[in-house]
């Protein structure tokens, strides 16, 4: 069982910034990738950025590529998504996933909404 806690959302205008952690608790050393997905009311939920727990590897949606950066800290089992240049259209509950393994994220968080004004 792997626990995860969001945290660091909240409403920010466009164009401003904001940085979500994720903490992992539990059995974390069964975690292969971490992920951030959101979801819109009325939409379903979608890939945002992944990485790799022990390589770092990482990937994004090309919606987000070159604003948003995510990264961990192992010794903090923590996950990090750093979102600049924030558009109206990022608004939605942020989701941290843990993947056991690649694609299969069996653990999820509660979420924690963005909301970007314009």
């Amino acid at each position: 069982q792997v626990n995860l806690a969001e945290s660091g959302g909240g409403l920010v205008q466009a164009g401003g910034s904001l940085r979500l952690s994720c903490v992992a608790s539990g059995r974390t050393s069964i975690n292969y990738y971490m992920g951030w997905f959101r979801q819109c009311p009325g939409k379903e939920r979608e890939f945002v950025a992944r990485i790799s727990w022990s390589g770092g590897r990482t990937s994004y949606a090309d919606s987000v590529k070159g604003r948003f950066t995510i990264s961990r800290d192992i010794a903090k089992n923590t996950v990090y998504l750093q979102m600049n240049s924030l558009e109206a259209e990022d608004t939605a509950v942020y989701y941290c996933a843990s993947a056991q393994t690649m694609g299969n994220y069996g653990f999820w968080g509660r979420g924690t909404q963005v909301t970007v004004s314009s």
